[in-house]
Order: C-alpha cells, then sequence, then structure tokens
C-alpha cells in the first residue's frame, strides 16, 4: 500500500508518495508550474484512482484538470469545464472545492466555486453543469466576500443519503440541502457573526470549514471567524466547543477518516494577527467531539513559528496518517494520529491544498 498526498500550492501541483510506513517521502512537481492549484482531490472508488485539479492560471484564467495515471499524464478540455451561463452574467474565479460523491453516485464529483456556486458533474469531474437551485436563491446577493473573496469552499455530501448535501461559504454561511441539490435552507443557528449589527442572523456568517464526523455523519464541525462549533443535527443547530483552545480564530478543521469524535484544527492568535498562538507550531487534538484539546507538537518546528495553515491545507488520512502544509512551503505528516510529526517537503512556494489517498 503506498500513501499518495497530493500537494497544491500557489506556483502548481506536487505529488509525494511513501510506501506503507510512511517513514520517507518522494516528491516531484511542479505539475501545472506557475498556477494556483486551489483544490485537489482524490477519487478513490473502484476503479482506477482519479486526481483532479483545479487550477488558477494568470494567463488562461482557472480549470479543472484530471489523471487517471497517478499524475503521468494529465486531461485538461479544451472547453472550460467550469463555466457559469452566459445568463448569469458571472465570471468563474476560481475553483475552490473538489469532492467526489458517494459510491452510490459514480462518476458525480462536486465543485465549489468563487464566486459562490455549487456545480455538479457525472462524468469524473471532466465536465460541470451549475446548480441553479443555490445560485438563485433569494440570499445569494447579500453574501458577501470575506477576506480571501467570496467562495463555496466546503463541500459535504451525506455518505448515506444521496439526496442530503451541505456546503458552506465565506461569507453567507452553512447552507442544507435534503432533496439533491433541488431547495437549499441556512444552516447557522448558534454561530455567532460578531462583524455584524445582528451577530447571530440566519445568514452571513464567514464561516471557514466544517467536517463531517466519521462514525455519526449527523455530526458536523466548523470553524469560523472566531468561533469552533459541533453540530449534532446535520448542520441545522450549533454550540461552541471552542473552550480550552487558545484561540478560537483559525482556518482547518479535519474529521478522522473511521473513528468517530476525533478532530483536528490549527489555532491563529486572531482576525488581526494571523499567526500560530504563542507563536508555536501546534495542532489541537479532540478525541471526544470537542469536549476536550490536547496541543500535538512532537516533531514539527520549535519557536517562533509565524507561517499560518489554511483551511484545505490539513487533511487526514487511513492509518493514523494526519497532513498539512503550510504558507511557508512546509509539509508535515503523522502517522499516529497526530502525536508525532515529521517532515514531507520543505521550501515549496504557498501550501493551498492538501489530500491524501491510500493506492
Amino acid at each position: 500500500m503506498t500513501t499518495l498526498l497530493a500537494i497544491g500550492t500557489a506556483k502548481g501541483l506536487f505529488l509525494a508518495t511513501s510506501d506503507g510506513g510512511r517513514s520517507g517521502w518522494e516528491v516531484s512537481g511542479p505539475h501545472f508550474p506557475m498556477t494556483g492549484v486551489y483544490a485537489v482531490a482524490v477519487d478513490a472508488r473502484p476503479g482506477a484512482p482519479r486526481l483532479l485539479a483545479g487550477m488558477t492560471s494568470s494567463h488562461f484564467g482557472p480549470s479543472v484538470a484530471t489523471s487517471d495515471d497517478l499524475g503521468a499524464s494529465w486531461d485538461e478540455p479544451e472547453q472550460a469545464p467550469v463555466a457559469f451561463p452566459a445568463d448569469t452574467g458571472a465570471t468563474l474565479g476560481r475553483v475552490w472545492q473538489l469532492v467526489p460523491a458517494g459510491p452510490d453516485e459514480p462518476g458525480v464529483v462536486w465543485a465549489g466555486t468563487e464566486p459562490s456556486a455549487l456545480f455538479r458533474s457525472t462524468d469524473g469531474g471532466r465536465s460541470f453543469t451549475l446548480v441553479r437551485s443555490l445560485w438563485d436563491h433569494p440570499h445569494r446577493e447579500q453574501w458577501g466576500a470575506g477576506f480571501g473573496g467570496q467562495a463555496v469552499h466546503t463541500v459535504l455530501p451525506h455518505p448515506r443519503d444521496p439526496q442530503r448535501i451541505v456546503v458552506a461559504m465565506s461569507t453567507g454561511g452553512v447552507y442544507r440541502s435534503e432533496d439533491a441539490g433541488a431547495s437549499w435552507l441556512p444552516g447557522n443557528t448558534g454561530i455567532r457573526a460578531y462583524f455584524l449589527p445582528d451577530e447571530w442572523p440566519e445568514f452571513g456568517q464567514c464561516v471557514h470549514k466544517v467536517a463531517r464526523d466519521a462514525g455519526n455523519p449527523e455530526r458536523l464541525y466548523a470553524q469560523n471567524h472566531h468561533g469552533v462549533y459541533r453540530s449534532d443535527d446535520d448542520g441545522r443547530t450549533w454550540t461552541s466547543i471552542a473552550a480550552g483552545l487558545p484561540s478560537d480564530f483559525g482556518f482547518p478543521m479535519v474529521a478522522h477518516p473511521s473513528r468517530p469524535g476525533t478532530v483536528w484544527t490549527f489555532p491563529l492568535i486572531a482576525d488581526a494577527q494571523r499567526f500560530p498562538v504563542d507563536h508555536r507550531c501546534r495542532v489541537f487534538r479532540s478525541a471526544d467531539a470537542g469536549g476536550k484539546w490536547e496541543p500535538l507538537s512532537v516533531g514539527l518546528p520549535e519557536q517562533p513559528f509565524y507561517p499560518s495553515v489554511l483551511r484545505d491545507a490539513m487533511c487526514a488520512g487511513e492509518g493514523g496518517g494526519v497532513y498539512f502544509g503550510t504558507r511557508s512551503g512546509e509539509v508535515y505528516a503523522s502517522r499516529d494520529d497526530g502525536d508525532s510529526w515529521s517532515p514531507v517537503a520543505a521550501h515549496l512556494p504557498d501550501v493551498l491544498c492538501v489530500r491524501a489517498a491510500e493506492i
């Protein structure tokens, strides 16, 4: 068994592979040099694994490419695979998220974009169509732009019910569908938006990332713009789980792929000081769904440490694997759920996203 780590950066995609022990890594790349790779996915459903990369070129614009040979070659359609219909008057800024659907929907891949929209593919990510119900939602014109832009950055298909899907955006908050995307309801009750006159609005929150619990798919975890939350009812309502963390600001939120209640995050000081708390490189883990948190730093750089970790630059895989990359181009891996860490790569461009798979 080989572990594949797909690392999207501000100047291309890098692929790292390791044997079953994950004791050493071979790094190749850059694929798509001088493009910002904001989204990567590894579609490990039955059949040959497919890599998907959402990249943005300053010259050619945004696109999505696929590979069925682990990056040896890539297929990039001549026609833009993700594009807004002419009647919307919108232009694609970039693809922020690529997510294969569950095993009951072979070929379906979801894409979250900037401006905030959801697209659906039925051919494995080669072409996409706009989900008009979300684009035409009456709230859309009031969704704002976060510091990184206005984007759907979280797409969470329900693993057992293809009719249910959760998306999150900055800004706008969490939205839920129970009819395969035909209609959408906001799911932000309990999430605070301190920067708005009404701090508890129906929508408008700047949610940074949402993750779904592996053992209990009704349980979600959210890292907000100041706020860490858990939902036990599939995003209808939320409660704070920030107690025990050194800060409630950050970007990533990662759930264990098979162990219920285990989740990781990377706290930063505050929105106005986007540095690790105490200038220390530490991942925080909870093993009880946010009841308690513990810092993890064995093998990580000693202080002072200043780079941040972006919302999609941390992920978890099977066999105790946890991975993250920093804005200074360092990538770290753990083989024991974060108890200890070792370097995968250094001196890469700004790391934007990281995804892992066993192949």
